[in-house]
């Protein structure tokens, strides 16, 4: 078992050690797989076919293992690295230090949006952007959204969230009557103008290439849900008595059924049942 640490807490050497293993796996081939395996499991509401990675009770499930698959490949190049989380209710400005020259690098340029400075600009030549919706090949970002500002998600938003007791609920994806701490999370549940939604928010509010099913290819990323990843932990403390949903297949006649993966069933493309990860300790715990 190892530890994931706030990344306003690591070290200079930590903060090397995690952009240079990130950095290494994409040299080797390995980063852009992430990337295209996300982009192939964000399948909306209106798509046929099971709804995994989004819109779906396996949000937090399969990002889990999504996360540990990805932070065991970076183990395997340097075995003291773990990915560190970024609570956007603390650090929540373009000047945090999480967004300095040596770690995540700043915003993109006005013209563009290219990223022109960190470990990820596509100046230094170390991180081309190979698979995307767009067809720049360097990482773009446009943080705050100047054009139609909005900004991070509060402590107070976050604990309403938290203080939700129901996992999710029928119809389990991310139309608002689907009510619960999950699509509240995830932040389907309103609209920009009437606030509130979270997970989704943190990615409009950097812009660029993580907005979309191809959001790895920043390595922010990752951090944003090692935080997410976190705030269900920190639910389930809070709702001992309150698990995953659904707990068992849906009916054939549900209109969701073949959409949604309930507790023991196993989540694609991983083989891994939502209940092999309810428990993070297995794996990891938090340093906060």
């Amino acid at each position: 078992m190892y530890t994931r640490r706030n990344q306003r807490n690591l070290t200079s050497s930590q903060r090397s050690q995690f952009v240079q293993a990130v950095l290494e796996l994409k040299r080797m081939g390995g980063y852009d797989k992430y990337v295209t395996l996300h982009a192939k499991y964000f399948a909306s509401d209106g798509e046929t076919g099971l709804r995994l990675a989004h819109m779906a009770p396996t949000f937090f499930p399969w990002h889990r293992q999504f996360l540990l698959a990805f932070e065991h490949e970076l183990q395997m190049i340097d075995p003291g690295v773990t990915v560190p989380y970024w609570d956007w209710t603390r650090d929540r400005s373009a000047s945090s230090p999480l967004w300095a020259p040596d770690f995540m690098g700043g915003n993109g340029r006005d013209s563009d949006g290219q990223v022109m400075t960190g470990p990820f600009a596509y100046r230094y030549g170390d991180w081309p952007i190979t698979y995307g919706v767009t067809q720049e090949r360097y990482l773009t970002r446009n943080i705050g959204r100047p054009d139609r500002p909005i900004v991070l998600p509060t402590r107070s938003e976050l604990d309403g969230a938290l203080a939700m007791s129901t996992y999710d609920t029928a119809p389990w994806n991310s139309a608002p009557a689907t009510k619960g701490f999950r699509n509240k999370i995830e932040g389907w549940t309103v609209s920009e103008t009437k606030g509130g939604y979270l997970h989704n928010r943190v990615h409009q509010w950097i812009g660029g290439h993580m907005i979309g099913g191809s959001s790895p290819n920043d390595p922010v990323f990752w951090l944003h849900h090692a935080f997410i990843d976190l705030i269900w932990v920190r639910w389930q403390r809070r709702h001992p008595h309150s698990g995953y949903l659904p707990a068992r297949p849906l009916r054939a006649h549900d209109p969701e059924h073949g959409r949604v993966i309930s507790l023991n069933e196993p989540m694609p493309p991983f083989s891994v049942k939502p209940s092999a990860v309810m428990d993070h300790r297995r794996f990891y715990t938090y340093e906060e």
